[in-house]
């Protein structure tokens, strides 16, 4: 298979081309600076995805696309930071699509797999969620329906990756986490009681590339089978670290230290992958813990 990724130089996007490449498929990465990207495979410059499409060769004949851009969300959410997260997956993926439109039927790839979040759900409790629910009424759900909305337009068969907290050895939520419970002041957050959909970096990997070869479209939940609740990931990742993990942190806490980013550990959503289970994907880090020690 012939595919091209954009985002490839981020922790998921490395992640994938390796299992790409490894698996024999032929990879074309797109990269704002090709010379530092380092990745081994053919890299093309897209050099502003929020001004204007990528180039067309990147996409001309290539089975598949995997859209994976985005300004990371685990950051203190100021103003600017807001317009960064939404902008920097919006438009990207409208230029995306705009490009794969333009080129002809026969030249365009049959398959996009574009990025997308379990914030679409937005606080939830312990409602159990699979993909045919609707999106929330809060900030990050707007940015997460306005980013898939997007992707719909895209000719062909388009697969949302609706990804979860992706527990990986560098980044996202579990580097902010870290450094408490390594001094042994973590703990459960604003009760505990609120669902983290969790998901280790090898199933996201192993997911893309399992969608890849399906003939399915539309939302697909990325998330590990069994979400745990707050407290249950933190008395888990404690006990993987041998730290005391069981001192209650008050929501008050989080938000000073976090500001709105902070709903996000203090609220949650009970995300379940109906689709990839339905679909015969069998997850390669099931259980938290063992997820847990493989990154920590």
């Amino acid at each position: 298979m012939r595919v091209t990724v954009t985002g490839a130089t981020g922790t998921i996007g490395r992640a994938l081309v390796g299992e790409l490449v490894a698996r024999g498929d032929e990879v074309t990465a797109l990269s704002r600076n090709p010379a530092r990207a380092g990745l081994g495979v053919e890299t093309l410059e897209w050099s502003e995805p929020k001004g204007e499409p990528p180039p067309a060769e990147a996409l001309r004949g290539r089975d598949a696309v995997v859209h994976l851009l985005g300004e990371t969300i685990a950051q203190r959410w100021s103003g600017e930071a807001k317009r960064e997260i939404r902008d920097s997956r919006v438009l990207p993926t409208r230029n995306l699509v705009t490009a794969l439109g333009d080129l002809p039927e026969a030249e365009r790839p049959r398959t996009l797999v574009s990025q997308s979040a379990s914030g679409w759900y937005g606080p939830r409790g312990d409602e159990p969620l699979g993909e045919d629910e609707p999106a929330g009424s809060d900030w990050l759900a707007g940015v997460v329906r306005d980013w898939e909305a997007e992707a719909r337009k895209a000719p062909g068969r388009v697969v949302l990756t609706r990804t979860g907290v992706v527990l990986s050895p560098r980044g996202g939520a579990l580097e902010k986490m870290l450094p408490f419970f390594k001094l042994g002041i973590g703990g459960p957050v604003a009760g505990g009681n609120q669902y983290l959909p969790w998901v280790h970096l090898d199933d996201v990997v192993g997911a893309v590339v399992f969608l890849l070869d399906m003939e399915q479209g539309g939302p697909v939940n990325v998330t590990a089978p069994e979400p745990a609740t707050n407290k249950e990931f933190s008395r888990t990742l404690g006990r993987v670290l041998r730290r005391p993990a069981f001192a209650p942190v008050p929501a008050l806490a989080v938000k000073t230290l976090y500001g709105e980013m902070a709903t996000i550990v203090t609220t949650g959503q009970r995300a379940v992958p109906r689709r990839l289970q339905e679909l015969g994907y069998e997850f390669r880090r099931p259980g938290l813990e063992a997820a847990l020690r493989t990154v920590v």
